[in-house]
């Protein structure tokens, strides 16, 4: 879970924290050594303007991303099953990534921005391959697709209720849920 939560980038041990609910903080602590022990994160010091010490991943902890990608591909009928509540927003970021299918992309280049309870996602789709960011597109986004959790999974369904709110390409709504299904 410490990996699946870096794959997303650097973070702080609050961020973890927040990342991992229910996890206990020596817990974390203790998981976090041991990680670093193992050569699979670093931790550094980010200088000012903001001090923090944040955790990151290794080229030995990149490694693990197929890895952590076919768990979630193999976690997906459980969507089915979720509320989504309980999604920490690594694995909202990771489920899009899985859910993506390059057939139905094509050769498309398009982009999206999705906002999902104030998570904000870039979804770049290009040569039949998706990058998934952190953060807005800014103006190269076809669409601004807004929801909630639960909004979110529906939308992964192939449902999109009244949960989703589109600013933009009205359509893009319909390709986006074209190329990520979970369906």
């Amino acid at each position: 879970m410490i990996v699946r939560e870096l794959l997303m980038g650097p973070k702080r041990y609050t961020d973890l924290r927040e990342g991992l609910p229910g996890l206990a903080t020596d817990l974390l602590a203790t998981r976090l050594r041991e990680l670093q022990d193992a050569g699979v994160i670093d931790r550094r010091e980010v200088p000012r303007p903001t001090p923090a010490t944040v955790y990151e991943l290794t080229e030995r902890g990149l490694a693990l991303k197929a890895a952590i990608l076919e768990l979630s591909h193999w976690g997906r009928p459980l969507l089915q099953e979720s509320s989504g509540e309980h999604l920490p927003d690594s694995a909202l970021l990771l489920g899009l990534k899985v859910a993506f299918r390059p057939q139905a992309a094509g050769d498309r280049r398009e982009t999206y921005d999705l906002e999902v309870e104030g998570l904000r996602v870039a979804i770049r789709v290009h040569d039949g391959r998706v990058d998934i960011a952190p953060g807005s597109a800014g103006d190269d986004a076809s669409a601004t697709i807004i929801t909630d959790r639960q909004g979110f999974i529906e939308l992964a369904l192939g449902q999109a209720g009244e949960r989703v709110h589109v600013e933009g390409d009205s359509d893009a709504l319909a390709r986006l849920q074209e190329m990520f299904s979970l369906a």
